[in-house]
């Protein structure tokens, strides 16, 4: 978090509890354990029977929610859905969809019925909303591309409209890709990378949105209590870079050479559509509204976030 959020925070920490779904994924894991140091109170949405005073139970494919227990927490803080890193089947497609649609719906939905609701709701999305662009410079105020990724995540945001009419405070935050060492694409990359056998993807040029995970936590504590921001944030850290970068800077850190390229039909024969919207999309998107809300990255660069994450304990939850 940065220096100037630190008495708004301190505010909000004072006995003032934050509701997370999605808190066994990489990113959710990370918070809690960001939120729980810092001196918040957090409970945690659970898709089986809680386990104690600090779990609400909720199934977004069923509908149900504890409302009941949502009754006067301060902030919400909505993660869960379905991964998107598997073959797009019809099937996986339809659960992608149904997880983020239905899950923010019911969310929003309760807590904007509540009589005390939330002062604020951060709700995921995804920068994929912006399709495939190519070497445009992409900020929030952009129009959404095309494809699956992006029409899902127009539908995802859509979904939080009942919680923003009743006057919670709703930001949108479209995570880029997110490195981490234990998930995510690096986690995926450090196997290949150091057998040496890596190489660029496609062509190399396609730019790459990306966010430290460590960065990407301290920036959602920042919104929690930014109280003039709202809407669609890009997380993302400033300085994006294309793939022939990424997989320079990954076979430095790592000290392992990188000359074998992946053709861009493999990938598309192998991994069809899923590939083409995530692998080898184009997405230069610069975050603009946090930093004009004044929000300093601590690892705005490849090469430092790299040799920082990889340099973490692993904080990775087995409860499942």
């Amino acid at each position: 978090m940065t220096p100037a959020s630190d008495s708004a925070s301190a505010a909000l920490r004072d006995g003032q509890v934050v509701v997370v779904s999605g808190s066994t994924g990489l990113i959710g894991t990370r918070l809690l354990a960001v939120l729980g140091a810092s001196g918040y109170g957090v409970r945690r949405l659970v898709r089986r029977v809680p386990r104690g005073p600090n779990e609400i139970a909720w199934d977004p494919a069923r509908g149900t929610i504890d409302a009941a227990s949502l009754d006067g927490v301060d902030a919400v803080v909505h993660l869960a859905g379905e991964t998107i890193a598997a073959l797009w089947t019809p099937e996986r497609k339809r659960r992608i969809r149904e997880s983020r649609v239905r899950g923010t719906t019911l969310l929003a939905t309760t807590l904007a019925e509540r009589a005390r609701p939330p002062r604020v709701l951060l709700s995921a999305s995804a920068i994929g909303i912006y399709g495939n662009r190519g070497d445009d410079v992409l900020d929030e105020s952009s129009a959404h591309g095309q494809g699956f990724l992006a029409s899902v995540s127009e539908q995802w945001e859509a979904a939080t409209e009942a919680a923003s009419h009743a006057g919670i405070r709703v930001v949108n935050h479209r995570n880029g890709i997110v490195l981490a060492r234990d998930g995510g694409m690096l986690a995926k990359l450090l196997p290949v990378f150091r057998l040496g056998i890596a190489g660029r993807v496609g062509s190399g040029r396609q730019w790459l949105s990306w966010i430290a995970l460590s960065d990407l936590v301290a920036a959602m504590l920042f919104l929690l209590t930014a109280d003039g921001v709202s809407g669609p944030v890009n997380m993302v850290a400033p300085n994006p870079v294309n793939n022939a970068e990424l997989t320079r800077t990954l076979a430095r850190v790592l000290r392992r050479p990188a000359i074998l390229p992946v053709p861009a039909t493999a990938l598309s024969l192998t991994m069809g559509q899923m590939a083409r919207e995530t692998l080898l999309s184009s997405q230069r998107v610069r975050p603009k509204k946090l930093l004009d809300a004044g929000y300093e990255f601590a690892l705005p660069t490849l090469e430092t976030a790299i040799r920082t994450e990889l340099a973490r304990s692993s904080t990775r939850s087995s409860d499942r």
